[in-house]
């Protein structure tokens, strides 16, 4: 007897073929996380899964719903899923999305900046997961930026492709800063610290000693009040009448800088600390 091949026995056996090489991959993975692969047909296969710093290879029954630990899908990024076994050759792509943020890398440069100074101070934060994948959605990074007695300056930022950028002026009162990130409950702590900036106000007084004449200033501070470190050079000037100048250099020790001077009549005394002039004294004629 024979049997007739019609086209709708064609598509049949073509329709079947197809569904023999089916792989159904989940809409969603996140790293971290298993996920099921499902597969249609009968007989033996090769599931093999290839991505970012993963290599498996496993051996499959077609029909059966295939499992992926999340221990095996650490890594965001674009995983190759191909089942090969008989007449079934398919391969499917998986995109693995990051994990919620919960790791931040925070560089703050520099460690160390003058009060006063406009953005001087630079913030960058790299937002992970627990994985250390970056985390590309944007996420909500908050800066904040405090010493000591001085009101903490916060700012308030979304994340682009996983970073976040601050970069801000120093405050007016020296100390050490606390350069803090944070993302939800997580944060990090940098110190950056500011320190006095030019000495400002600068004034001196004299008074005569067997050593000489001693020149001696005020407290020496900047224009925020803030003392100046020990070891800032303060240099006093004296100009003696017909014998041109003479300069001292003596170091800021316990906010005073002090020197020993010729005690020479008629001479103008004067102070400077870099490019800061104080007042003038003339010994012997008042200031």
């Amino acid at each position: 007897m024979r049997h007739k091949f019609t086209i709708g026995m064609l598509v049949f056996v073509l329709g079947a073929a197809a569904l023999a090489a089916d792989v159904r991959l989940p809409n969603k993975a996140i790293a971290g996380q298993g996920v099921a692969i499902g597969t249609s047909g009968s007989g033996e296969a090769t599931l093999y899964v290839v991505g970012p710093g993963t290599a498996i290879k496993r051996q499959i029954k077609l029909g059966d719903e295939v499992q992926l630990k999340g221990e095996e899908l650490r890594n965001s990024g674009y995983y190759q899923i191909e089942i090969k076994g008989g007449d079934t050759d398919v391969s499917k792509d998986l995109y693995v999305a990051p994990a919620a943020a919960e790791k931040i890398n925070f560089l703050a440069r520099p460690s160390r900046v003058p009060v006063g100074q406009p953005k001087v101070i630079a913030g960058t934060a790299f937002v992970f997961d627990q994985y250390e994948n970056l985390v590309m959605v944007p996420t909500p990074v908050t800066f904040e930026l405090s010493v000591p007695g001085a009101p903490a300056k916060m700012e308030r930022f979304t994340t682009k492709i996983g970073v976040a950028y601050l970069q801000t002026g120093s405050g007016s009162k020296a100390g050490p800063g606390q350069f803090t990130v944070r993302v939800g409950e997580n944060s990090v702590r940098r110190v950056v610290e500011e320190t006095a900036s030019e000495p400002c106000n600068l004034r001196f007084k004299l008074h005569k000693e067997k050593d000489g004449l001693i020149a001696e200033t005020d407290p020496v501070r900047d224009c925020s009040g803030n003392a100046v470190p020990d070891g800032t050079i303060v240099t006093f000037i004296s100009a003696e009448p017909g014998k041109g100048r003479s300069t001292v250099d003596a170091r800021v020790k316990k906010g005073i800088a002090r020197a020993v001077l010729p005690p020479v009549p008629g001479a103008t005394i004067s102070v400077a600390s870099g490019v800061v002039l104080g007042n003038e004294v003339r010994w012997g004629g008042g200031e």
